[in-house]
């Protein structure tokens, strides 16, 4: 029941992370996601079978030492974009801030859990939410496409600089999951190590407890 549970946190997170990009765009005056019905918190619009389902539960349930997951991206049109410089920057960013936030809250559920009397099962299941949720927000601020990250550091970028690493993600997209696949075969075999050491700390600073 656990381990339902956990998975349940997983895909409400990636949920709420794809929700956040939708209503970013929407707020800065392009309705695309809101006219394709992706700002419902209606799961089954958001999820995509194989990043949302299939590969978490192999990676949770096979004891891989990782969890993430995705969903299906949420459609934007930057040129509707009210704010032409730093509008997909700010599209991108909602994803991730929206995943902190939630890792805050229930670091500060978990802080209060003796006060309000919670159960130490709940608590784990809180310490797993938060864990999730700096996951996702720090994976996706990686600046690799299709990763938010990589939104968010073209528009900081010098206008040369940013026409060149705009010309590598049209590359990387050309081979879409291939390039995908290889990249998280590499983060997972060289830098999650240090990587999962970032999220342990952040962890344990919003929590006072070890994961």
């Amino acid at each position: 029941m656990e381990q339902i549970a956990i998975i349940a946190s997983l895909i409400l997170s990636i949920v709420l992370h794809e929700m956040a990009h939708g209503y970013a765009a929407n707020a800065l005056g392009d309705p695309t996601a809101r006219l394709a019905g992706r700002l419902s918190g209606n799961p089954l619009v958001h999820l995509d079978p194989l990043g949302s389902v299939i590969i978490p539960a192999l990676l949770f349930f096979g004891n891989a030492g990782i969890l993430f997951g995705w969903a299906k991206p949420v459609p934007y049109n930057p040129y509707n974009l009210t704010n032409k410089k730093y509008g997909e920057a700010l599209v991108a960013a909602a994803g991730p801030a929206v995943n902190i936030l939630l890792a805050v809250i229930f670091a500060i559920i978990i802080r209060l859990a003796d006060p309000l009397g919670l159960s130490a099962s709940f608590v784990g299941l809180a310490s797993y939410i938060v864990y999730i949720n700096l996951l996702l927000a720090l994976f996706n601020m990686l600046p690799f496409p299709p990763l938010d990250g990589s939104k968010i550091l073209m528009a900081l970028l010098p206008f040369h600089a940013q026409q060149k690493y705009r010309q590598m993600i049209a590359s990387v997209e050309r081979y879409g999951f291939f390039v995908t696949f290889a990249f998280l075969f590499i983060f997972i075999n060289i830098f999650w190590g240090p990587f999962s050491k970032i999220v342990m700390t952040l962890f344990e600073l919003l929590t006072g407890m070890r994961f």
